[in-house]
């Protein structure tokens, strides 16, 4: 498998035309891999609530287009702001453990590569922060 402009272009098409106006690309081995990698495709618009990963440290990297990731506080509080775009000071960044955040896509056709500990698990209630 190669991650180039092909597969970036058929995942924003499909983004374009969803409903969540995102789309993602499993990159795992299989489906048994006990690992989180994949693609998203992220398109203006898409909503992304302010959530947290209890069990794992998230790594990300923008492959195309320009994102800001907000990080927050408990009280839903902005702490830190960082725009994140390829060719530029910030390409990427680890989420900590815990850490409350949310992305904006700011540049239709974005795509990111996120990464995680362990196998996937869907956010629960208490992990999307309600201001």
């Amino acid at each position: 498998m190669h991650l180039d402009t092909v597969l970036f272009d058929a995942l924003t098409a499909q983004a374009k035309v969803s409903p969540r106006l995102r789309t993602n690309f499993d990159l795992r081995n299989s489906p048994t891999d006990q690992s989180q990698r994949m693609l998203n495709a992220l398109e203006p618009g898409t909503m992304m609530p302010i959530h947290r990963h209890r069990n794992s440290s998230e790594t990300v990297v923008v492959l195309r287009g320009r994102v800001k990731w907000t990080y927050y506080n408990d009280k839903g509080e902005i702490t830190n702001v960082f725009i994140v775009a390829p060719n530029c000071d910030l390409v990427g960044l680890s989420v900590p453990q815990g850490q409350w955040h949310s992305l904006e896509c700011l540049e239709s056709g974005s795509v990111i590569l996120a990464t995680k500990d362990g196998a996937w698990e869907a956010l629960k209630e208490k992990d999307i922060l309600k201001i």
